[in-house]
């Protein structure tokens, strides 16, 4: 085996096929690999070479680096494939933000829309080596899609918590349409999770939440990912949504590791972004993380609507390691970031929206500077959440700013015409 489990914790490790994802003691295990043979500069030239490869693995953009996700896998993923997401530059988005160098990285390009399948194809893969003899997470909707979608590619069967009527109808339906055996749980997301991890101690079900290590090792490669497309020039910013805090954690692991491996020279800062209605994280940030922090969570943003974050520890060190930041903006900042989005034709669910409503009130605030290279990163596809799309631009009164209203007219020309403005 080339890789150990180590607990947060105690640093006790386990091999890389014990099927726990909590130490005995109680503590967060992760994934250290052997170091690679290749030097800094000779796994860029791999990684490179592999990018242009048709095989599946190297098709994918989170195998391409398996080196530095799960070197033992070798040529036995549970690939779609996933990543290849695309680097944008839209000078709509950038000019609302203030900042004319900001990208967006836009993870809803993924198979089942979201960057939930990086980890799940990590995770499922891990799943089948394990023989598992089910799958299970609880979710606010992205992480049950691609758990049942990964899962029905492996022939496993899955088991998703939901939270009854807090799920987008999207997603919901993705769930259902892979097979998975879908539970509305009566209660927010933090039950759904409190119930599935009982499941996993007491059922045998293989648990895929982010506080499954194998997780976090496919959602490395949104950065990885992107600092190659960035031919590795380090911005200084990587700006995220965040709810229970796992791709906080998995970037901060991603560029520790990238530094040590010589594939960047120095890190860019991590500016984590909640929604003010499920912002723990935020406030422990500006109590300077003296206490953890839990809240009952309320937002429109459901991806994000988490309101006892299971990876806290790890996305402190993240934010430290890195001189990062965490700030939160409203639902309307989120929905008005959302239609500047879907206006410029890049389109995101809510929650993926606050990544750069948080970029635009930090440059606000003088922390992102205005010739700053900053890189957000969308989590989730348009068709996500339609519902709240079509609340905002349809049924909201008086309509917002930015409103798209439709607009019903006779089966006449000239209605067209009065349309145009001719």
């Amino acid at each position: 085996m080339t890789s150990v489990q180590r607990c947060d914790q105690c640093r006790a490790s386990y091999d890389e096929l014990d099927p726990r994802v909590r130490c005995a003691c109680g503590g967060l295990l992760a994934l250290e690999h052997a170091p690679p043979a290749e030097d800094g500069a000779s796994l860029r030239r791999l990684f490179e070479e592999r990018w242009g490869q048709r095989n599946d693995v190297n098709l994918s953009g989170v195998w391409r680096y398996r080196e530095l996700v799960l070197p033992s896998a070798g040529e036995r993923a549970v690939t779609h494939p996933e990543g290849n997401t695309p680097l944008l530059r839209r000078p709509a988005i950038a000019a609302w933000a203030g900042l004319p160098q900001l990208r967006v990285k836009h993870e809803g390009h993924n198979p089942t829309g979201s960057f939930k399948d990086r980890g799940m194809t990590v995770g499922v893969t891990q799943a089948a080596r394990l023989g598992a003899s089910a799958i299970a997470c609880a979710s606010t909707g992205n992480t049950s899609a691609a758990l049942a979608a990964y899962g029905a590619q492996a022939g496993i069967p899955a088991l998703v918590f939901v939270p009854a009527g807090q799920v987008a109808l999207g997603k919901l339906a993705q769930s259902l349409a892979y097979g998975a055996k879908t539970l509305l749980v009566r209660g927010d997301f933090d039950a759904c999770l409190r119930l599935v991890q009982q499941a996993a101690d007491e059922l045998g079900v293989y648990l895929l939440n982010s506080i499954n290590p194998y997780r976090l090792e496919g959602q490395k490669t949104i950065v990885l990912e992107l600092l190659h497309q960035l031919c590795w020039e380090v911005p200084e910013w990587i700006v995220l949504p965040a709810g229970n805090l796992g791709n906080t954690a998995a970037f901060g692991k991603a560029l520790r590791e990238a530094k040590a491996l010589g594939l960047i020279d120095r890190v860019p800062r991590l500016a984590s972004v909640q929604a003010a209605g499920a912002a723990p994280f935020a406030q422990g940030f500006a109590e300077g993380f003296g206490a953890r922090r839990t809240v009952k969570a309320e937002t429109i943003a459901t991806a994000i609507k988490i309101g006892d974050p299971a990876s806290w520890d790890r996305a402190v060190q993240a934010i430290r390691e890195t001189d990062g930041v965490v700030t939160s903006v409203t639902d309307a900042e989120i929905l008005e970031a959302k239609a500047v989005i879907d206006a410029a034709g890049v389109g995101c669910e809510p929650a993926s929206a606050a990544s750069v409503a948080g970029a635009r009130r930090l440059h606000a605030e003088g922390v992102i500077g205005r010739d700053d290279r900053v890189m957000a990163v969308l989590t989730g596809h348009v068709l996500k959440d339609p519902g709240v799309l079509l609340t905002y631009h349809q049924d909201t009164d008086p309509p917002p700013a930015r409103a798209n209203r439709p607009i019903e007219i006779d089966a006449d020309l000239r209605a067209v015409a009065r349309v145009l403005g001719r």
